[in-house]
């Protein structure tokens, strides 16, 4: 355990080296970032929709009394929604498409020495492989989540439009009642943690894979089990230390 973790830890410093050309660096974080964000904008916004709407549903369901007002099923939908539900299933899916894709990309870059010609040719391989991924991931998963945000709160509003259980404008007046800033920090933070832990840790298990295209899929499955064992772990944490 400590033996690897001493490898992931030299290797992100290896990766975050000053670059030999910044130019050539910047249109690679470009390029991750079109990935990672545009690539995986559409699995997050079904998902945020459905996610918002069957929460809705279920919400209004459990608070089924005279005694409780309508928007209160508004009320904690959001801060589910926030807190929770976009930010942590939004990275376990990324995890499964970006992380995957991380993992086996560098995995078969080392299987067919790619990275040792880049290495003997003067080429930081974890700077120019790493970092980019990185960066894309703690700058565009947050950007993922503030989507999933939104359109989770909009398929609460379509749920209640054709649902009947809560109208509308009391499930508006449940969005807007007692917001609290502090959600929104916490979804962000967690946001950024889990777009570091998923780009290093599927990067890592990529970069030392060795053997053949067999050992490229076992890596990439590593990558993805420990990234999501890694983000409901960091979730906990960071529940436990803002909130």
């Amino acid at each position: 355990m400590f033996y690897s973790l001493g490898k992931y830890i030299l290797l992100l410093r290896l990766s975050f080296k000053r670059p030999e050309k910044f130019s050539v660096y910047w249109a690679e974080v470009m390029r991750e970032m079109v990935s990672t964000g545009i690539g995986s904008l559409g699995i997050i916004s079904i998902i945020s929709v459905f996610i918002g709407a069957a929460t809705t549903i279920q919400v209004a369901f459990q608070l089924s009394s005279p005694l409780v007002p309508l928007s209160t099923a508004g009320k904690i939908a959001r801060d589910s929604t926030i807190l929770e539900f976009s930010p942590t299933i939004s990275a376990l899916v990324l995890a499964g498409r970006v992380g995957s894709s991380i993992a086996s990309q560098i995995g078969t870059m080392r299987v067919t020495e790619q990275i040792d010609a880049l290495e003997i040719m003067g080429v930081n391989a974890p700077g120019y492989l790493i970092a980019p991924k990185i960066i894309a991931g703690i700058t565009m998963v947050p950007i993922l989540v503030i989507v999933s945000i939104a359109l989770g709160m909009t398929g609460g509003w379509i749920a209640c439009l054709f649902g009947g259980e809560v109208t509308p404008a009391d499930y508006i007046v449940g969005l807007r009642d007692g917001f609290d800033p502090l959600t929104m920090q916490v979804a962000l933070v967690k946001a950024t943690v889990f777009g570091f832990i998923i780009a290093s840790i599927c990067a890592y298990q990529g970069f030392y894979t060795s053997g053949g295209a067999l050992e490229v899929g076992q890596s990439a499955t590593r990558g993805v089990v420990y990234s999501c064992v890694m983000i409901l772990f960091a979730d906990l944490v960071i529940t436990r230390l803002m909130l």
